[in-house]
């Protein structure tokens, strides 16, 4: 059957009433709207708190721009997701995420609780405050349309395996960035670890039902693509859904012990916090 005669939209007042007959029609895949209306909201979390409460689907990808102090969690419940992060300063989008200051500051290769997410302007975007996973990557970055083509036979963003590259490029666009924007990214719930000869082991998932949460140190652009990892060595395309939640929170002060964990740490955030104080945030 063809669409004119599934839906009749041949005039204007006929594309209308099409239109508003499909209010009350929704899909798993889509933000809550109010966010409190959320299913899933997480434990011990007010549902009349939330900001944001979307279920993001296999091969989608999201967007959004948080205010400082928003704690952002992602939730993996199939043990399938593949949550591909990108973080801008939603002040000025030129300060983004920085994955080889986020691994070489902290002197830690591996993403795990107390990570700081890092700009290239010595200023953290984001902490990494809770993890229940501990299978996450920050070498391998996100799939492109060649490797997809390649292992998949596919790359669209509308097809069957779309590359995460080009779901960012479409997130990116909506808040003005384009290609040449896309830094390196981070990802959660797909593990890597460097073998002694130097060579990157998939490690996978570490089951169903884990998150990460994340605090929002400057206010966020944040993107997120939810695609299969670029090492995942099955040979099928294979991605579960990804939760996403954020409520209002405060950002990383002097009284937590993140803020003075180490010395690089402290000068971090004391940059961030004298950036915050100049544009009294």
């Amino acid at each position: 059957m063809n669409v004119r005669a599934e839906h009749r939209t041949d005039s204007v007042l006929n594309a209308r009433d099409d239109a508003r007959a499909q209010t009350g029609l929704s899909s798993e895949w889509m933000p809550y709207l109010p966010a409190s209306s959320s299913p899933f909201a997480p434990p011990g979390i007010d549902p009349a708190t939330l900001t944001w409460a979307e279920t993001v689907a296999p091969g989608g990808y999201t967007h959004k721009v948080l205010a400082r102090g928003t704690r952002l969690r992602l939730d993996d419940p199939t043990g399938q997701a593949c949550a591909h992060l990108l973080v801008y300063n939603a002040l000025e989008p030129v300060e983004r995420l920085n994955v080889a200051d986020t691994l070489k500051i902290p002197w830690q290769a591996y993403l795990g609780a107390g990570t700081p997410l890092l700009s290239g302007d010595g200023r953290v975007l984001a902490s990494l405050v809770e993890d229940s996973s501990g299978r996450h990557d920050a070498f391998c970055g996100t799939t492109t349309e060649a490797w997809n083509e390649s292992r998949y036979g596919d790359a669209r963003p509308e097809g069957p395996s779309p590359a995460g590259r080009s779901l960012f490029v479409k997130a990116a666009a909506k808040h003005g960035l384009t290609r040449r924007d896309l830094p390196p990214g981070v990802s959660f719930f797909q593990g890597i670890r460097v073998a002694a000869d130097g060579a990157l082991d998939w490690l996978g998932s570490a089951g169903p039902g884990t998150h990460v949460t994340l605090v929002a140190e400057l206010p966020l652009l944040v993107l997120l693509a939810n695609v299969a990892h670029p090492r995942d060595p099955r040979p099928e395309y294979v991605v579960g859904p990804l939760r996403v939640h954020a409520w209002r929170g405060a950002a990383t002060g002097p009284a937590d012990p993140r803020f003075g964990a180490t010395p690089e740490l402290n000068r971090a955030y004391l940059n961030t916090l004298d950036y915050a104080e100049a544009r009294g945030l």
